[in-house]
């Protein structure tokens, strides 16, 4: 089991901090324009943690050859189910320098939305260390 995968399911923040790069890009699947920075990019995956119920990551998919991974997930969002999948590129300290996020159905995209919306502004207060 990856490292990432690890962290995340133990709910351990820290380890998930550590394993991104500085210079970390966050394509979110309810937001226009990416995300970038550590710290912004931590503050998003502790909301998501808090907004997800039942979180599960239930496929690991790596090519040999790359530094890429995916890793599909299933999770509750306001009662909506969701499927997804982290699409992580790692650079070559081993660190995470894109993180991008894809989920279905659109019903539970939306239910994710709001409910990270509503997270946002615990996010920004995160991300600027208060």
């Amino acid at each position: 089991m990856h490292a990432f995968r690890k962290a995340v399911e133990a709910r351990d923040h820290e380890a998930v901090e550590a394993l991104l790069a500085d210079d970390v890009v966050f394509t979110s699947p309810v937001a226009f324009k990416p995300y970038e920075g550590k710290a912004l990019t931590a503050a998003i995956l502790r909301g998501v943690l808090r907004v997800f119920e039942d979180f599960t990551y239930i496929r690991e998919i790596t090519n040999p050859e790359t530094r890429d991974h995916a890793f599909v997930f299933t999770a509750t969002v306001a009662g909506k189910q969701i499927q997804g999948c982290d699409f992580l590129h790692f650079n070559t300290e081993g660190k995470i320098d894109d993180f991008l996020v894809m989920v279905r159905p659109l019903s539970a995209a939306q239910a994710l939305a709001e409910a990270m919306a509503a997270e946002f502004h615990q996010i920004t207060r995160e991300a600027a260390g208060h």
